[in-house]
């Protein structure tokens, strides 16, 4: 029966080439779509690394023109217990200006044993970072007064950067380079903890890596953000509070209160963008595609009436009429699926835009499962009108 069916295709090769020329080209945009749809889901299940919902942001600018570092760390020190003597504030820390869902973004390189790794994430945070964002510490310690005597500089790290550099080893007590640094001199920064990774970028980014510097007696020179954690039940009108307390405060200075909350919306919504865009164009063309199938295969039952009275003739019964032609369509969508998947597997293979190979892997089975359900729903329906062709009519008609 299959040798029959390919003899039939063949003998039709130049409108079946158009055919498969759209399942090809879909199956490629549909690979695309589900990759990132994979992508993100598997970054969206991630947990999150600190807890959001009652941490406020304020943004401010260096008001307070200082050039004696003691002055400057009295001043927000000073600022420090007034915030903290306010009822619904729990705990409060100042840090660098990339805070989590913001756009800003400090990066660097790591190096350990001569191997560096780029794209790391920099942050600047005080001792009271941990409580105020609720993070997990899942090896070592946290910052702590102590570490100002250190002999090597104090960090903390990521989970996804730990994983990076020494796989299922112990991170705390290794010695790591900042940059193209060694590692092992004396500017070497020693690793205290592991912390979980934050999704810094929203949800459905990945938390990726990052490093976690204690501030010094000179931050206050660059720091521009503090992070307030509050009671759940703080109202408008404490946060009016806190803005007076804040501007009273620093009265040359630009004061902004933001919520975490709000600015988490805000990321997601620019992180889904190309998702959304990718699934209008896919939608479209799964749309054109299903009406071109469908047209194709009204067109052929139309076509070959004659053809199909003669098997109704011989003995030949609806049902088989219709399977004959769904399977005709399943064959055309196998052939184009194949080397759709040639160029799919080229991904994983050659470790593109560095993702896992799973989510490529992934992304192609829901591709061929997603074209052969369309194929089978679209030569359903003409499959069936061919199976009610009366053997008489059709012949009649030729």
């Amino acid at each position: 029966m299959f040798k029959h069916l390919f003899k039939l295709i063949w003998n039709k090769k130049k409108q079946n080439f158009l055919l498969m020329s759209e399942m090809l080209f879909s199956f490629l945009v549909l690979f695309a779509v589900f990759t990132l749809l994979v992508y993100y889901y598997n970054n969206y299940k991630k947990p999150m690394g600190f807890e959001y919902k009652n941490v406020w942001v304020v943004n401010y600018n260096n008001a307070y023109k200082a050039t004696n570092t003691d002055s400057l760390t009295q001043f927000y020190e000073t600022l420090r217990q007034n915030l903290k003597a306010l009822p619904d504030v729990k705990e409060i820390s100042f840090c660098s200006d990339n805070v989590p869902f913001s756009q800003n973004t400090w990066q660097g390189s790591v190096n350990y044993k001569g191997n560096p790794v780029g794209g790391v994430n920099q942050y600047t945070v005080e001792d009271s970072y941990k409580n105020t964002m609720t993070a997990e510490l899942l090896e070592g310690r946290w910052f702590n007064k102590g570490d100002v005597a250190a002999k090597n500089r104090p960090i903390i790290i990521s989970s996804d950067l730990k994983e990076k550099l020494f796989g299922n080893e112990r991170a705390v007590g290794k010695l790591v380079g900042d940059g193209d640094q060694p590692g092992h001199d004396k500017n070497a920064m020693k690793i205290i903890g592991v912390i979980q990774g934050v999704k810094a970028k929203g949800d459905y980014a990945p938390a990726g890596y990052a490093v976690y510097h204690r501030t010094d007696t000179g931050s206050f020179h660059s720091l521009g953000k503090i992070m307030v954690q509050v009671t759940p039940g703080a109202t408008a009108a404490f946060e009016a509070r806190l803005y007076k307390t804040l501007a009273n405060y620093m009265k040359d200075s630009n004061v902004e209160i933001e919520h975490l909350t709000s600015k988490r919306k805000d990321i997601n919504y620019f992180t889904l963008v190309p998702m959304i865009v990718l699934l209008i164009v896919g939608g479209f063309l799964v749309i054109n595609v299903a009406l071109g199938l469908f047209g194709v295969l009204w067109y052929n039952i139309n076509k070959r009436r004659g053809e199909i009275g003669l098997r109704r003739a011989v003995g030949a019964t609806g049902n088989s009429v219709s399977s004959q032609l769904i399977t005709e369509s399943m064959i055309l969508a196998t052939l184009s699926l194949i080397l759709g998947t040639f160029f799919a597997i080229q991904f994983p293979l050659l470790n593109v835009f560095d993702l896992p190979a799973s989510i490529y892997i992934v992304a192609i089975f829901c591709s061929i499962g997603f074209i052969y359900v369309l194929v089978f729903l679209c030569s359903l329906y003409p499959g069936k009108q061919a199976a009610a062709i009366y053997p008489a009519v059709a012949l009649h008609e030729e």
